[in-house]
């Protein structure tokens, strides 16, 4: 249940009686954030700010803390993110998160909140447009998965295209169709970081460039594709920070969400 619903819910419970004005403060106290013990503050008005709800930053936090965070955030949103988790964390994670799926490649946890249907992930688009992704090589993989899978489970549609980096740039250029499909690209590369440039030489449309931290030991942990993207000669190109894949998605949305929002503007007012 997204926020908006929940105070709709509320309200109309108020309505017929079904809920007290004292009991509904208490609810209403905890519609902006919420804390958990006294390790978080869940910031539960952040969908209604920013149109995305707030996602669990796996590292750093212990397992305890990951499925505490997870069990108060179902409560009101439609889907609980949690990323970079690994394998070993999972393990322990599933055992006390009912329903929770995990996507091994992208390294994300994700449980759907207790008032939707138990329906597999991922769920169906929501939004118009498709989000392409493109990963340079095998290597990128992780940081690529974690772009798609973080946008198809805000409901975006997202094609994908693995190993066309430039060492090979027939493989892309036989996806020339498929770029020209696409409303908005993320390019993951490492290495050199070539791709972005290459493919925002190619496409009409906007381009998130995502570094790597994959090559040998002048690419500095991704630094050499950060900065090679930054300098790109190609115009249009947006970058995000190494091994954002995450980010890259949110931005990619946000695009797809204002082009939607403008569309039914310019309908309303014709």
């Amino acid at each position: 249940m997204t926020q908006p619903e929940a105070i709709k819910d509320l309200l109309n419970a108020i309505a017929l009686g079904q809920v007290s004005p004292d009991a509904a403060l208490e609810k209403l106290k905890f519609l902006n954030y919420e804390p958990v013990e006294n390790f978080a503050r869940i910031d539960h008005h952040r969908a209604l700010r920013t149109g995305f709800p707030e996602v669990i930053w796996g590292p750093g936090k212990t397992p305890d803390q990951i499925a505490q965070i997870m069990e108060v955030m179902r409560h009101r949103t439609s889907v609980v993110m949690a990323t970079r988790i690994e394998p070993a964390v999972y393990e322990q994670l599933k055992d006390v998160v009912p329903g929770l799926h995990y996507y091994a490649a992208a390294r994300i946890c994700a449980v759907q909140g207790k008032n939707e249907t138990n329906q597999p992930y991922p769920t169906q688009p929501k939004y118009a447009g498709t989000i392409g992704i493109l990963s340079a090589g095998t290597a990128d993989l992780a940081v690529a998965e974690e772009a798609a899978v973080t946008a198809e489970l805000w409901g975006f549609q997202v094609m994908r295209l693995w190993d066309v980096g430039v060492s090979g740039i027939h493989r892309l250029l036989s996806q020339r169709e498929a770029l020209a499909a696409a409303d908005v690209l993320i390019v993951v590369a490492g290495m050199e970081g070539a791709l972005p440039s290459v493919v925002g030489g190619l496409v009409d449309c906007p381009v998130i460039a995502v570094p790597t931290s994959v090559g040998y030991g002048a690419s500095f942990n991704g630094l050499a594709a950060l900065l090679a993207m930054l300098n790109s000669c190609a115009a249009g190109i947006g970058v995000v920070n190494i091994d954002n894949g995450f980010g890259a998605a949110i931005l990619a949305g946000q695009i797809l969400r204002t082009g939607n929002r403008l569309h039914e503007r310019l309908k309303a007012q014709s």
